[in-house]
């Protein structure tokens, strides 16, 4: 088995630990398709979430800030030899390029927490999705353990790439689907205790011994979520890192 069969299947050997979790929520909700469905990532990153969902049968466009990212996804996408997959820098707060009812499914997964307008950006996404498509959005949750002083503030005031507010609760997620227009079907979490730890001692190690060697360092500790996070979410309270949303846009106004 290569490693880039691992990436694109399982997240399991590559980048933050907490890829994993989001990742494998994604895919346990988007079905495999042959109907040319159109999916747009909003805040793809270096596009390993875009990049699988390509490889379900989806038509995917990873949008990104960072003109290095998308050059990085760019570059994985061709190596997997994906052309469903393509890559954009590109704005968040300003979907306008797209028209509107052209997506089948948005994807905005650990985005929505760096953008002050939170409402329009589910406006947006609304506005873009077709009738009967679907929102599957991951943010911070917003009474989870910080995993480093970081992650306890103080948040920004301007957008500059930070996180502008702590995260979300459930009624928050439900409120913004009100407001804009979305129905959720679900609401859900992921990244658990394990997932946790093993991200906090990757980024300490990385600021030490630097991205490769840190990756190596925690590689074997990587199976302790898979294995324990589901027992530990069903005996504890412990609070996942990461809230969870499944939203629906009508058939019928």
């Amino acid at each position: 088995m290569s490693l880039k069969f691992i990436f694109i299947n399982k997240y399991l050997f590559y980048g933050d630990p907490l890829l994993f979790d989001r990742g494998k929520w994604v895919e346990e909700r988007l079905p495999k398709t042959k109907d040319n469905w159109k999916l747009l990532d909003v805040g793809c990153g270096s596009g390993a979430i875009t990049i699988k969902t390509a490889s379900l049968g989806y038509f995917s466009y990873g949008i990104t800030w960072s003109e290095s990212e998308r050059l990085k996804a760019i570059k994985r996408a061709k190596s997997f030899g994906l052309k469903n997959c393509k890559f954009d820098n590109f704005d968040a707060r300003k979907l306008d390029k797209y028209d509107e009812n052209e997506f089948d499914v948005i994807l905005n997964t650990e985005n929505i927490e760096h953008i002050i307008d939170d409402l329009k950006l589910f406006k947006d996404s609304y506005s873009k999705l077709k009738k009967g498509g679907f929102l599957l959005l991951t943010t911070p949750n917003f009474y989870y353990k910080p995993i480093s002083e970081s992650c306890k503030g103080p948040y920004r005031l301007i957008e500059d790439g930070g996180h502008v507010r702590r995260g979300y609760t459930r009624e928050m997620l439900k409120e913004l689907c009100l407001l804009s227009g979305f129905i959720p079907q679900e609401i859900s979490s992921c990244s658990g205790f394990f997932s946790q730890k093993v991200c906090s001692l990757f980024r300490v190690l990385n600021k030490t011994f630097g991205l490769k060697i840190s990756w190596l360092m925690i590689l074997p500790l990587r199976i302790l979520p898979i294995i324990f996070d589901p027992l530990i979410k069903k005996i504890t309270n412990y609070q996942d890192a990461s809230i969870c949303l499944v939203a629906y846009k009508p058939r019928f106004q």
